[in-house]
């Protein structure tokens, strides 16, 4: 565990709160070293009253009715477009289909590399051979993102294939293209998609939503993003018995739980794989003890969680929290 003091004193989501009358309290916590190294459940925990609040957690299926920022989050999960530009950011291939004239009844897909602007902008580099595509004509770009080899997010631009005409412009689209890829383009191959709307999956077979062309620009992406596939690892690695524990502890199960995933991280939470050989595979959705913006916050509060989880097991904590109890059943993906 990475040894460091410091006080949960932050508001924390609908589900997963502070004790009213508990006033600031420390965590001990390790250092935050370049390569984390999750392994609390490896070390001896001493026989102490904790000096952790208690947790309330639940989960939330997947949202099929159409989505926008203003709505209600409760602070469980990002939103749909902000999910959406979280996959933007973190891929760099996709799927472009559209018609190659106005007379073709079959769109053609292909695969293009493509960066995004400030507002998440597919931005992509045609070259002759596919340059072909009927420009100001209805387009989408299809991107995935692999999570942990357990989950497929996903999400589709749809919007018009334009071609810029602003130098300006231009010149800002070729050194977003050079960050990204790290080498010169002519600008005259460079295209945009014009983004109308959205439709964003959690993951195959699963219930979509569509988001408005507004709220995907206004929206940001998940500030734990470079990091979260890593950290992911890293605990699924060396931190089983912990990510297990969770499980028992959090989470309301009436079936025996044999493996357990951490699957994502974000800054309101982490989502979690259980299999069971009897009942299958389900996702469980833990919210933080509050949001977190950084590694260091993802340390502090996994390490918060695992004490009070290990205390509870081992009765020197009592189990005042409400457990989540919404799971949702996932189709088998060779775990």
């Amino acid at each position: 565990m990475f040894q460091q003091s410091q006080s949960l004193t932050s508001r924390l989501p609908l589900s997963i709160f502070l004790s009213t009358q508990s006033s600031k309290l420390s965590l001990s916590l390790s250092k935050t070293t370049d390569k984390p190294n999750f392994n609390p459940s490896r070390r001896s925990y001493p026989s102490r009253k904790s000096s952790f609040q208690t947790l309330k957690c639940s989960v939330f299926s997947v949202v099929s009715e159409p989505t926008h920022l203003e709505s209600t989050n409760n602070h469980h999960k990002p939103f749909p477009a902000e999910v959406s530009r979280t996959i933007m950011e973190l891929t760099s291939v996709g799927t472009l289909s559209t018609l190659l004239t106005q007379d073709d009844a079959w769109p053609l897909g292909i695969g293009v590399r493509f960066a995004v602007d400030a507002q998440g902008t597919p931005i992509l580099c045609l070259n002759d051979s596919n340059r072909q595509f009927s420009l100001d004509r209805r387009s989408s770009l299809h991107v995935q993102l692999e999570q942990s080899r357990l989950r497929t997010p996903q999400c589709t631009i749809q919007g018009s294939l334009d071609k810029p005409e602003d130098r300006m412009l231009l010149k800002k689209l070729c050194t977003t293209w050079e960050k990204r890829f790290g080498e010169e383009v002519n600008d005259d191959l460079i295209y945009i998609v014009a983004v109308e709307r959205v439709f964003q999956m959690d993951d195959f077979t699963e219930d979509g939503v569509w988001v408005t062309s507004s709220d995907y620009k206004l929206a940001n992406p998940d500030p734990l993003r470079d990091f979260a596939e890593r950290i992911v690892s890293e605990i699924n690695t060396h931190n089983r018995e912990d990510v297990h524990r969770f499980c028992n502890i959090f989470v309301d199960v009436d079936f025996q739980v044999t493996e357990a995933k951490m699957v994502w991280v974000d800054r309101f939470g982490f989502d979690m794989h259980l299999t069971s050989p009897q009942s299958g595979i389900f996702e469980a959705r833990i919210p933080f003890p509050r949001e977190v913006t950084d590694e260091k916050g993802v340390k502090s509060s996994f390490n918060g969680m695992s004490q009070l989880a290990w205390e509870v097991e081992k009765n020197y904590h009592v189990p005042d929290f409400k457990k989540v109890k919404q799971l949702k059943k996932i189709a088998c993906r060779g775990h």
